[in-house]
């Protein structure tokens, strides 16, 4: 049930995406599900990576509550969810094995460099993705599971954690990337 609300949320967002980049006003387009999937992590890459630059270094180790990960945790781990997700899809070995990034890194620059080079990692299993193989079988864990159910997976937690960073920005008085970039599109009075 999880993973097709999780694919339905991914669908919905490629949507959203689709109409918002074109002012609402876009010539109808076929939208395959590669495409879908491309353009959902393009978008929630960007978000992260514009999060991760925009909050100060100083409130990287904030915490709302004590159970909850400091804001910089939060891009440790994405980076370490999408490596392990990534080198499934490529069929390939996970080059962050053994390590968890949520310990060992401690300041702004190496959580920003650690979110990028998760990050081009998984532009590697994203940019080989096609309606063909997404339906493929690939090997994580003990389990088969298809490449393109795993790669939504990656849009839908990095996504999810991209809510819960916007929390983190709101109380300490910023606003999130994507919403920043929604209100300077709005024509006044909007």
């Amino acid at each position: 049930m999880k993973r097709v609300l999780s694919l339905t949320s991914v669908f919905v967002l490629v949507g959203s995406a689709a109409f918002a980049q074109g002012g609402g006003m876009m010539a109808p387009q076929k939208i395959s599900l590669a495409t879908g999937l491309q353009r959902s992590y393009d978008g929630v890459k960007r978000n992260l990576t514009e999060m991760a630059e925009k909050m100060p270094e100083a409130n990287y180790p904030f915490k709302p509550t004590p159970e909850q990960r400091d804001f910089g945790q939060i891009f440790a781990h994405i980076a370490n969810s999408s490596y392990g997700a990534c080198s499934a899809a490529r069929g390939v070995a996970n080059p962050n094995q053994g390590k968890n990034l949520e310990e060992l890194l401690k300041t702004k620059a190496e959580f920003v460099k650690a979110l990028a080079d998760s990050f081009a990692f998984c532009d590697e299993a994203f940019k080989m993705l096609t309606d063909a193989n997404a339906v493929e079988m690939v090997k994580q864990g003990q389990n088969e599971v298809a490449r393109g159910s795993i790669l939504a997976g990656v849009i839908g937690h990095d996504d999810e954690l991209y809510g819960t960073g916007a929390v983190y920005m709101r109380l300490k008085g910023l606003v999130p990337p994507s919403t920043e970039r929604a209100a300077a599109m709005r024509k006044p009075g909007q």
